[in-house]
């Protein structure tokens, strides 16, 4: 058996190297961290699964330093339409534009194109290191660092000893057995059919997602690409053949090109594993959590995931941040991601029926909340909520702006115009509504930061205006862009500091000098 020992800055260890285990080696790699992740298959597994992202991974992407490249393979979609039994319209829930991150607020893309982007940024990235055609064995059995795996490839087993290990492995994870973990029932649990197809007919469709409710054979249908187009059926007793299936979104009598590119049958189900790490091991994605595709959530929960934890973990073991800031990756993410597998369930439940003798009330009740004034619109808007209270989420009597995203607008800055998150780079950053005041001076030194008035940032006002509407003079943002802290509007300081300072470092450095009057109000007092 071969042992492996790294030398100063031990290596995170990542299983899987689907898009999630990939995003986050890239997040790290882009804070020094390096990362040997090992998978199972040589290549990118060739066949589409997951299908669709909201602007908030758009976001991810771009801090992956992929956005640009994802763009040219993304195709932005209408929303969702709700179609009856007959294929009548009931109601559209758009998700047209650009959405809070900056991006289409819905884009639909081929899962392997995505992979081989990702796989062809890991390459470039020395801090990386993709051991593919290997089979992982154990984690621990110890899960305090160091972290002891093994596993095997043609050369025989091998043992590799991280400072971390991320479990990226899947719904059948061996990292959720290490870290002692168990699923819990959110209660779905559907079989359906999905298939994907490839042709030049000219289906019918509206670039966006139509959900067919009828409780006999509910159905989902999407255009995934230029030729492309995905279609879901519940399965059921005496299921139709596929071209009959199909039949409503293609021409009359259609005999021409039409390749399935995949056909297989899921189960559809709605879980959450009870604990998240043990010691320096981690769960992500599927490992941690199972949704139903109904709102298109499945690969973005993972994605933010990565997104979440990575900041963290490099800040521990780079800067020597106080363990409990890992602490907060599972009550941050947990209670968010169990918040969209219900909200999953719910659209999937009201949108095909169901099973149960209420399905007749959900539909009726479904109907009628459709056709409401601006309730579609107001559901085309963010899915995501945001992060609940905690060390890092500062929340004061009235919520606020803290644990919600701050808006990404281009901005103007020496004449060159782009995008908010490349100006304010991978860590904190402080935006204020005017110029920066003595106590937010020390506490961006503090944070190795400089504060950043947002009337310099030629962004049309986009960002004064959002601090305006939430009553900020000044917010903190984490390096994943989520507000950790607000300066109320007429206040003095961030309330929460020396909470969150301690988490974040060691040092006393973070701490700012006792607050002191803002500059433009005590001119006018």
């Amino acid at each position: 058996m071969t042992v492996e020992r790294s030398g100063p800055g031990e290596p995170v260890v990542i299983i899987g190297a689907g898009p999630v285990g990939v995003m986050a080696a890239l997040l790290l790699a882009r804070r020094g961290v390096r990362t040997v992740v090992l998978e199972r298959h040589q290549d990118v597994y060739p066949l589409p699964r997951a299908v669709a992202t909201d602007d908030e991974v758009r976001r991810i992407l771009q801090a992956a330093g992929v956005g640009e490249e994802f763009a040219t393979i993304a195709r932005p979609s209408n929303g969702l339409r709700l179609l009856d039994a007959r294929h009548r319209v009931r109601a559209e829930i758009r998700r047209t534009g650009h959405g809070h991150h900056g991006y289409p607020q819905t884009s639909m893309f081929d899962q392997p194109e995505l992979e081989r982007l990702l796989r062809d940024a890991l390459a470039r990235h020395p801090e990386c290191e993709l051991r593919g055609g290997v089979e992982v064995t154990g984690v621990g059995p110890d899960t305090a660092a160091p972290v002891r795996v093994t596993y095997r490839d043609d050369e025989g087993e091998h043992q590799l000893w991280a400072d971390a290990v991320l479990g990226c492995d899947g719904a059948n994870s061996l990292t959720r057995d290490a870290v002692g973990a168990a699923w819990e029932d959110l209660r779905f649990e559907e079989r359906w059919n999905v298939i994907d197809v490839r042709t030049k007919a000219d289906v019918r469709c509206w670039e966006g997602v139509d959900q067919i409710c009828d409780p006999r054979r509910p159905a989902t249908f999407m255009r995934v690409g230029e030729d492309r187009y995905r279609w879901e059926f519940r399965l059921g007793d005496g299921d139709a053949p596929l071209r009959e299936l199909i039949a409503p979104w293609l021409p009359l009598s259609y005999d021409g090109d039409f390749e399935v590119v995949r056909e297989t049958q899921y189960t559809f189900r709605a879980r959450t594993a009870d604990r998240w790490r043990s010691g320096r091991v981690f769960l992500l994605g599927d490992a941690a959590h199972l949704t139903p595709p109904f709102i298109g959530q499945g690969l973005c929960a993972g994605l933010r995931d990565a997104h979440n934890l990575t900041w963290k973990l490099a800040r521990v073991l780079r800067q020597g941040a106080d363990e409990r800031l890992l602490d907060t990756y599972e009550s941050e993410r947990k209670p968010h991601a169990r918040h969209m597998i219900r909200l999953a369930v719910a659209m999937g439940w009201a949108m095909t029926g169901g099973q149960d003798g209420a399905a007749a009330l959900r539909r009726g009740l479904l109907a009628t909340a459709c056709r409401i004034p601006g309730l579609t619109a107001m559901a085309g808007r963010d899915l995501s909520p945001p992060l609940t209270a905690g060390p890092l989420v500062r929340r004061g009597p009235r919520r606020g702006l803290a644990g919600s995203h701050c808006p990404q607008p281009w901005v103007t800055v020496d004449g060159r115009r782009t995008r908010l998150d490349d100006v304010l780079g991978d860590s904190f950053a402080l935006l204020t509504a005017a110029e920066p005041w003595p106590s937010l001076n020390a506490l961006a030194q503090g944070l190795g930061i400089r504060p950043i008035p947002v009337g310099d940032l030629g962004d049309e006002g986009t960002l004064a205006a959002w601090l305006r509407a939430g009553r900020a003079d000044a917010v903190l943002l984490r390096p994943d862009r989520v507000v950790m802290d607000v300066v109320p509007a007429g206040g003095l300081d961030f309330t929460g500091t020396a909470a969150w300072a301690s988490v974040l470092h060691t040092t006393p450095r973070l701490l700012p000098p006792e607050p002191t009057a803002h500059p433009l109000r005590s001119a006018t007092r």
